[in-house]
C-alpha cells in the first residue's frame, strides 16, 4: 500500500506545470490551438556593423543564435503564463517565470502588467501584451541552466510540423570563391537549406524562411562506397551549439529575416542560410575521380529531405592558392528605414 501511495505521489510530481520536460500550452487564446511561428530555435540573428556595400556581410557585428521561438500575434494581444510560478523582470520588455523546478521560461516584446515575484498561474494571469511593433511574443524555455527547443515533443503543445526543409544548393568552392571543374587542393563546402513555418505566417514575414533543426553530410565516391561517414554541421534538435560557434555552423554569406547592415534595414527580405560542411576540405587526401556530396536536412518533428551534388577530383593540375574563400555577397531589395519592420532582435538569454 506504501508503496502504491508512493508511486502516485511520484507521478503527481511528475505532472507538475514546468517540471522539465512537461509540457505547456500556448501563450495566446485559444490556448490548445496552435499558433502562427515566424522564428525558430536556432535561427541566425545577424546584426552586422557596416553596409553592404562596404563590405558588412564580411565584417564585424553582433551575430548568435535564436533561444526561442517567435509566436505570431497582433500588438496588444494578452500574454498568458504557459506555467505557474513567479514573474521577475529582466528589463522593461522582458519578464521571466520561474516554474521552482529548475525550468524557467522567457517572454521578449511584452508590455507586462504583472508585479515583481507576483505569483501567476498558467492560462490564468496575463502577463502583459504584445509590445507593437514587433507583432509577436519571443518565448525561451530554460531548463536548468541550458534553452531547450520549445517545439520538442512533450514542450509546447499542441504543434504539428508536416513541412519538409528544403536544400536549395551545396556549393563547393575554392580560395578564389569559384566552383571548379574538377576540383583541387582545399575547397569550401556549403549548404544552403532553410525551412517554412507549418502554419502561414501573416505579413510583413510572411513567406520567410526558418532553419531546419538538424544538418549533416556525407562524402561518398561515385560508386557510392563511404569516404567519410555521415558528419553533423548543425543540431537545434534540443541545445544550442555556444554563440561563439555561430560562424562554425552557418557560414559567411548567411543573414537573418528583415537584414541589417550598419544604419540600414531591409524589411520582408527573406533571410539566406549557408551551413559550413566543411570550412577547408583538402581533397588531396583523396583519389582522383568522381565523388558524391551528400546532404542532410531535417525538422525537430522528423520531416527530412536530402540532396546530393557530384563533382570530380583531380590534384594533378595547378590549384588555386589556399585560404578562405571570398564570402558570397548578399543580392538585397532596397532598404528601408533603420530599425524598421518590427525586427526581431532578443537581448541574449542566460
Amino acid at each position: 500500500m506504501r508503496r502504491l501511495a508512493l508511486a502516485v505521489l511520484l507521478l503527481a510530481a511528475l505532472a507538475l506545470p514546468g517540471r522539465a520536460g512537461a509540457s505547456y500550452p500556448w501563450p495566446f487564446k485559444p490556448f490548445h490551438v496552435q499558433h502562427p511561428i515566424r522564428g525558430f530555435f536556432g535561427d541566425p540573428r545577424t546584426v552586422f556593423g557596416n553596409i553592404a556595400a562596404e563590405d558588412g556581410i564580411d565584417g564585424l557585428g553582433f551575430f548568435s543564435f535564436h533561444q526561442g521561438v517567435d509566436i505570431v500575434a497582433p500588438n496588444g494581444t494578452p500574454i498568458y503564463s504557459v506555467s505557474d510560478g513567479r514573474a521577475h523582470y529582466l528589463g522593461e520588455h522582458v519578464l521571466n517565470v520561474s516554474t521552482g523546478h529548475d525550468v524557467v521560461f522567457q517572454y521578449f516584446h511584452i508590455i507586462p502588467v504583472v508585479g515583481e515575484h507576483q505569483r501567476v498561474w498558467q492560462s490564468r494571469t496575463i502577463l502583459g501584451y504584445v509590445e507593437p511593433p514587433f507583432g509577436h511574443v519571443h518565448l525561451t524555455e530554460i531548463d536548468g541552466m541550458r534553452a531547450v527547443n520549445p517545439l520538442l515533443p512533450g514542450h509546447l503543445t499542441p504543434f504539428r510540423d508536416s513541412v519538409k526543409p528544403r536544400i536549395d544548393a551545396i556549393e563547393l568552392r575554392d580560395a578564389a570563391g569559384t566552383a571548379p571543374e574538377p576540383v583541387c587542393g582545399h575547397v569550401q563546402i556549403l549548404a544552403q537549406a532553410s525551412d517554412q513555418p507549418p502554419l502561414p505566417v501573416p505579413p510583413p514575414f510572411n513567406g520567410l524562411p526558418v532553419a531546419p533543426a538538424y544538418v549533416a553530410w556525407t562524402l561518398r565516391r561515385a560508386d557510392g562506397r563511404t569516404v567519410m561517414p555521415w558528419r553533423v554541421t548543425a543540431d537545434f534538435t534540443h541545445h544550442l551549439p555556444p554563440t561563439q560557434a555561430f560562424w562554425k555552423v552557418y557560414a559567411r554569406g548567411t543573414y537573418q529575416n528583415d537584414p541589417r547592415f550598419g544604419y540600414l534595414q531591409y524589411p520582408h527580405t527573406a533571410g539566406r542560410y549557408l551551413f559550413q560542411l566543411a570550412a577547408s576540405y583538402d581533397t588531396t587526401g583523396l583519389r582522383d575521380g568522381d565523388y558524391v556530396v551528400l546532404v542532410r536536412a531535417r525538422d525537430v518533428r522528423g520531416n527530412e529531405t536530402m540532396r546530393s551534388t557530384s563533382f570530380a577530383v583531380d590534384n594533378s593540375r595547378p590549384c588555386a592558392s589556399d585560404g578562405p574563400p571570398p564570402t558570397l555577397a548578399p543580392v538585397l531589395p532596397n532598404p528601408g528605414q533603420s530599425g524598421g519592420g518590427g525586427g526581431s532582435e532578443e537581448p541574449p538569454s542566460p
